[in-house]
C-alpha cells in the first residue's frame, strides 16, 4: 500500500478528485486504484493568499508503479491494525479503578476479548455529573466526587475532547481508539483531522455509549464507588475497600486520574513506590476567535474552522513558556475539585462556534522547584506544591475564577473592572493573579505574552484578559511500574495520566489498551 503525502486542494474543492491526482502521483490509470482512504487532512496557511487543504492518503492499487518518487512524497506502508485477542472461560477477575479514557478503553478491550471487567467510578455517570457541573458553575457548590475532574469519562470528557498525540504508534491503538469513539457517536473527521477533537457536547454521549457497550459486553460499572484503601501483604495487594466494602479481585488497574489526591496520599501511607514528576502551572488567556482566525488565515479565515495556534518562548530567566490546551471558540471553566482550592481549564463544544479563543499559558515546575519552595523531599510534594497555590487563588476572590487584564498583570495590580459576559464556565471576578503563582512563573508569563505578541498581533494587548490559575496540566505524581506494568504491590497496574504515564484522552487510552492486553496475554 502507498502512502501519498502532501495532497494540495483549494479549501473550496471537494475530496473527489483525491483518487486522479494519487494515480498522476503514482503514475497509474485512475483504474488502477483499488481504494483510497484520507489518512490525513491538515491546513496550510503559511502563504495568507493561498490557503489550502493538505492530505495525505492511503492508496490500495491493483498494480505496483514503476515511478521513482521525490523524496517524502510517496512511502509504502504497512498498515497495523489492532485486533482484540478473544479469551475462552476465564474466571479470572479484574478490577478496573476509574472510568477516565484510560479506564475506559482499558475495560472496552477487556470486555471485547471476552472478560467481564469489573470497573468502580468514584463519580457519577455523565448525566447526573452533569447536573452537579451546571449546579456548580452557577452556585458555586462543590461536590467533590462529581465535577469536572471526577465522574464518568474523567476529566478529559468536560475538556474539550482534543484528541492529538505525540505517540508513535506501531500497533494501530490511535487508529483503533478513533474508530471506536466513531463507532460511538464521534464524527467520522477525526479519523484523518490532524488535530482531531469531538467537543465536550458530544464527548458525553460517546463515553455514555461505550460504557453501556461494556456492560452489554459483561462488565460491570459502578458508580459513586470510592477507593479507600488497597489492602496487601508488603508483596500483593489482597483486596481493595470500596466505600467501606472489602472487594476481591485476581489484578487491578488503577486509573484514578490527575487529581485523585486523596488516592496518592492512600498509596503513599501503603508503601507503594512514588516519584514526584514536573508539570507546568500558569492562566488561561481570552482573546476573540476573530484575532486569532486573521492572524491565521487572513482573508480566508471565514471559510476555514476555527483557528488555533502553538506558541513557544524561551525567557531570560531560562525558563520556557508555552501555550497549552488551546481551545478555539471555547470557554474557560473553573475545573476545581477540592473545597476551598481553585484551578481552571478550557473546553470547546463540536460546533467550536464560539466568539472566544482560550488556551493556557505556563511554565514548567519542577521536583526542583517545589524543595526550593520549602516543601519536604517526598513524592507527594509536587502535589503539595500545587495544593498551596489553588489555596491562594481560592483565597484570592472567594472561590471564583481571578480575571485580570494583562496590563494589569504585568504591573502586579489587580485590575478595577472586567468584562462581564466573558466565554467562562463559572464565576468569575476581578483580582490579582501575582498573588497566586511563583513569581518566577508570573515574570516567565509575562515575557512570555509580549513575545507571542510578535507572533499573533493583539496577543499582548493591554486589555487581553487573563484568568487563573491552570495547575492540573498532568499528574504531579508518578506511580512506578516494571516491565510488566506492575507496581511494587504486585497485582496492581498504575495506569494512565493519574499515574504518570499519559499526558490526554489519547495517550491515556492507549496506555489503557497496553495493560489490557497485557493482561488478555497473561491469560492466554
Amino acid at each position: 500500500m502507498y502512502r501519498i503525502h502532501q495532497i494540495k486542494l483549494p479549501i473550496n474543492a471537494g475530496t473527489d478528485c483525491l483518487g486522479k491526482k494519487a494515480a498522476k502521483i503514482l503514475g497509474l490509470n485512475q483504474s488502477d486504484i483499488k481504494s483510497i482512504e484520507i489518512y490525513k487532512r491538515s491546513i496550510d496557511a503559511r502563504k495568507k493568499d493561498d490557503v489550502n487543504y493538505v492530505y495525505a492518503v492511503d492508496v490500495e492499487v491493483y498494480k505496483n508503479s514503476n515511478k521513482k518518487f521525490k523524496q517524502n512524497e510517496v512511502s509504502i506502508i504497512d498498515k497495523k491494525e489492532f485486533i482484540i485477542k478473544k479469551i475462552d472461560n476465564s474466571n479470572e477477575k479484574t478490577v478496573i479503578i476509574g472510568l477516565g479514557p484510560a479506564g475506559l478503553f482499558a475495560g472496552y478491550v477487556l470486555a471485547k476479548a471476552g472478560l467481564k471487567p469489573v470497573i468502580f467510578e468514584r463519580g457519577k455517570c455523565c448525566a447526573e455529573r452533569q447536573k452537579d457541573i451546571n449546579n456548580f458553575f452557577t452556585t458555586g457548590k462543590l461536590e467533590p466526587d462529581s465535577n469536572v475532574c471526577f465522574g464518568e469519562g474523567g476529566a478529559g470528557t468536560f475538556s474539550d475532547g482534543k484528541l492529538n498525540t505525540l505517540i508513535k504508534d506501531r500497533e494501530g491503538f490511535s487508529k483503533f481508539v478513533l474508530k471506536t469513539f466513531v463507532e460511538f457517536g464521534a464524527q467520522e473527521d477525526i479519523l484523518y483531522d490532524a488535530k482531531p477533537h469531538i467537543g465536550t457536547d458530544r464527548l458525553v454521549d460517546v463515553v455514555s455509549n461505550m460504557r453501556r457497550s461494556i456492560e452489554e459486553l459483561g462488565g460491570e460499572v459502578h458508580f459513586e464507588s470510592k477507593l479507600e484503601k488497597i489492602e496487601h501483604d508488603g508483596n500483593k495487594f489482597t483486596n481493595l475497600i470500596i466505600n467501606g466494602n472489602k472487594i476481591t479481585a485476581d489484578r487491578v488497574i488503577l486509573a484514578t486520574g490527575h487529581s485523585a489526591r486523596d488516592t496518592f496520599e492512600m498509596l503513599y501511607s501503603q508503601n507503594f513506590t512514588l516519584n514526584p514528576k514536573a508539570y507546568a502551572i500558569g492562566v488561561r488567556v481570552l482573546h476573540s476567535q476573530e484575532l486569532i482566525n486573521k492572524s491565521q488565515y487572513k482573508e480566508e479565515f471565514y471559510k476555514l474552522p476555527a483557528a488555533s495556534y502553538k506558541l513557544t518562548h524561551t525567557c531570560r530567566n531560562g525558563r520556557g513558556v508555552y501555550s497549552f490546551c488551546m481551545c478555539p471558540g471555547g470557554y474557560v471553566v473553573n475545573a476545581s475539585s477540592e473545597e476551598e482550592y481553585l484551578t481552571v481549564n478550557g473546553m470547546s463544544y463540536a460546533s467550536r462556534d464560539g466568539n472566544t479563543a482560550n488556551a493556557a499559558i505556563v511554565v514548567t515546575v519542577s521536583p526542583e522547584d517545589f524543595l526550593r519552595d520549602g516543601f519536604e523531599n517526598t513524592p507527594l510534594c509536587g502535589m503539595y506544591f500545587q495544593r498551596k497555590y489553588e489555596k491562594l487563588a481560592y483565597n484570592e476572590c472567594q472561590g471564583r475564577i481571578i480575571a485580570q487584564k494583562l496590563k494589569d498583570f504585568i504591573n502586579n495590580k489587580p485590575s478595577d473592572k472586567i468584562p462581564e459576559g466573558l466565554s467562562v464556565k463559572g464565576m468569575y471576578k476581578a483580582g490579582n493573579i501575582n498573588n497566586c503563582l511563583p513569581d518566577y512563573v508570573c515574570k516567565s508569563i509575562s515575557e512570555g505574552m509580549c513575545a507571542f505578541d510578535r507572533k499573533i498581533h493583539g496577543f499582548g494587548d493591554d486589555e487581553t484578559i487573563l484568568l487563573g490559575i491552570e495547575t492540573r496540566t498532568s499528574s504531579p505524581v508518578r506511580i512506578e511500574r516494571d516491565e510488566s506494568y506492575q507496581s511494587n504491590i504486585r497485582g496492581i497496574y498504575p495506569c494512565g495520566e493519574g499515574a504518570g504515564y499519559a499526558g490526554g484522552i489519547m495517550s491515556a487510552a492507549i496506555d489503557g489498551i497496553k495493560i489490557a492486553c497485557r493482561i488478555i496475554n497473561e491469560m492466554e
